[in-house]
């Protein structure tokens, strides 16, 4: 097997060729270099290629139509709807970007053999696109990453977010519940790691913590490498996902609720669509409207005044993720997926 992609170079895994492009942060040369695979991938001599992203869907293409090779395009978000809120693109332009890239994964999912999502929400928008096959391969916890529930000497935080953070993640929601606790006299302590889209979104976080005057409250975490994803989120006792309502998130599942759970954790989380069916019955409590501040307090504090029940909580989430929403049972369902590909 063979990875070939703008990656930094790393060490190999067993059994795992990784053909390194070079790392570049330009997007256009990042498209332009893709084209380099082609030749890369030609001399792997591979039964199957599966490509990741967008901006290799040309890539996948050559390989298919020109090369008659068997491929897989895997869209591992909802790139279209992400089109909209890239703060790198000047707004006029988001639109066309978006329907740009629905177009190009429309091709994909005509032309190649097979196509994967990360959810069933986007794979809604192309399951009568061609005849490709398609699978929906959730993007669960690797459970060799989480031992599982952390010791409960070792809570640092009441709180914990991982993630983006950014309006439409729900950061401004969040900083403004810890405000809201703290006036009614309840001191919520918040760890918050993770991404900015850019300094000046990071800098305007740190403007709004300070202008709720929550500075003592808040530890912004910055980017943690995975290994250590879940000796973080153990530090709280409590985790949330204050997502907006915004069209990515109505299609695509918030991994960090399953690496919440995979510790352990109960989640406090936005009641959105993709993620509402995962959530056991007896938590849906915990689901709160998007963009209100006053009921994620609510839960919040409701949680945190009954740590027997959100012990419960974490107890029964983390269940499931052992047993059901897992790395291993989706890998499982990938590689019955490359069989009936390569039987085709």
């Amino acid at each position: 097997m063979a990875i070939i992609g703008t990656y930094e170079e790393v060490a190999r895994p067993t059994k795992v060729e990784v053909v390194s492009l070079g790392r570049t942060r330009s997007r256009l040369w990042r498209i332009v270099s893709a084209s380099r695979a082609v030749s890369m991938a030609i001399r792997q001599n591979a039964h199957i290629y599966h490509v990741h992203g967008p901006e290799n869907i040309p890539v996948a293409l050559v390989l298919r139509l020109l090369f008659r090779k068997k491929v897989i395009y895997d869209s591992r978000e909802d790139f279209p709807s992400m089109m909209l809120t890239k703060e790198y693109l000047p707004r006029p332009l988001r639109s066309v970007a978006q329907k740009m890239t629905l177009f190009a994964e429309r091709l994909a999912a005509r032309f190649l053999n097979g196509f994967i999502t990360a959810d069933a929400g986007t794979l809604r928008n192309y399951a009568r696109t061609g005849a490709s096959r398609k699978l929906v391969f959730y993007n669960f916890p690797n459970l060799e990453y989480f031992a599982g529930p952390g010791s409960a000497e070792a809570k640092k935080f009441d709180v914990v977010y991982r993630g983006g953070l950014s309006e439409r993640a729900g950061t401004m929601v969040l900083l403004r519940a810890i405000a809201y606790l703290r006036q009614r006299g309840v001191n919520v302590s918040l760890l918050m790691f993770g991404y900015t889209d850019s300094e000046r979104s990071a800098e305007s976080i740190r403007r709004v913590i300070a202008d709720l005057r929550i500075e003592d409250l808040v530890v912004l975490g910055g980017i943690i490498p995975h290994a250590r994803m879940a000796q973080t989120l153990s530090q709280a006792r409590v985790a949330v996902c204050p997502l907006l309502g915004i069209p990515k998130f109505m299609n695509n599942i918030p991994v960090k609720v399953f690496e919440a759970w995979a510790c352990g954790l109960p989640v406090i989380a936005t009641d959105l669509p993709p993620i509402r069916p995962f959530f056991p019955r007896s938590q849906r409590s915990l689901l709160v409207p998007p963009g209100s501040p006053e009921a994620l307090a609510a839960v919040i504090e409701y949680v945190l005044a009954h740590p027997q029940l959100a012990k419960e909580y974490g107890r029964q989430a983390n269940r499931l993720v052992r047993e059901r929403y897992n790395n291993s049972c989706e890998v499982r369902k990938l590689l019955r997926f490359y069989g009936e590909l390569l039987r085709a």
